[in-house]
């Protein structure tokens, strides 16, 4: 069973067709980048996946479950990532994540949390300061700390390198390749091509909502540099 399937999806949001009849699917323990410049429906497509959005057509099913009929299911399973983590500034990391597992009725242990943080890789002394004093970089690896916490299976990333300096992006994209290979699920979404190459199994690409190429990024596949360059500069000169 795939991890994560979406046939010949078509979203609008008001008059314009924002996603136009994409396919594509995301192994189990796989990293799936769903790449493409500013308004090319990346976004629009993981908030379909969380249900926020409903398809006007076609369908998506994550881990079995019709987004549809089972979104209390298939949120039980998704941690959300998005560009601006959502964590509160006048609370420590460890506060942050009692706070938000409480509300799920997951409690954990201090010791617990040490370990997944730990896992991310957060400074031992970073931990009890307010996270109003975080990097961007930061304030990610305790969200991310957070989905394992929570056990998700599946993990979804809107622009998670965006404002991240060079040796924030190498942390995050070797943490992403982590988790992948402890058998987390991730789809992320991204205008980053070479961070794309970087982390990915397979890359798709969207050009004004429709899904142009599909790339093996791991194998070494040649990925079509033109069809790439033509996508983002349609959307430039748009």
């Amino acid at each position: 069973m795939t991890a994560i399937t979406i046939k010949n999806l078509v979203v609008s949001r008001g008059d314009s067709k924002v996603l136009q009849s994409i396919s594509f699917e995301v192994q189990p323990g796989s990293v799936y980048a769903l790449l493409g410049g500013n308004g090319a429906g990346k976004s629009t497509s993981l908030l379909t996946l969380l249900g926020f959005l409903k398809p006007d057509s076609g369908s998506v099913t994550v881990l079995g479950h019709d987004v549809t009929k089972d979104i209390a299911k298939i949120r039980h399973t998704i941690a959300y990532l998005p560009e601006a983590a959502t964590l509160y500034p006048h609370l420590n990391a460890y506060e942050n994540l009692s706070y938000f597992l409480e509300l799920a009725g997951n409690k954990k242990t201090r010791a617990e949390l040490d370990t997944a943080l730990d896992e991310v890789g957060l400074q031992v002394d970073a931990r009890a300061r307010h996270m109003d004093n975080y990097s961007k970089g930061m304030r990610q690896k305790v969200a991310i700390a957070l989905s394992i916490l929570r056990e998700t299976p599946v993990l979804l990333l809107d622009e998670p390198t965006s404002g991240l300096d060079p040796v924030a992006i190498d942390e995050f994209n070797a943490l992403v390749r982590k988790l992948s290979g402890q058998g987390k699920t991730i789809l992320m979404v991204t205008h980053d091509v070479y961070g794309a190459c970087q982390v990915a199994d397979r890359i798709g690409l969207l050009r004004r909502g429709e899904l142009v190429g599909s790339f093996d990024a791991q194998a070494g596949a040649r990925i079509d540099t033109e069809i790439v360059h033509a996508a983002f500069a349609e959307r430039a000169a748009a």
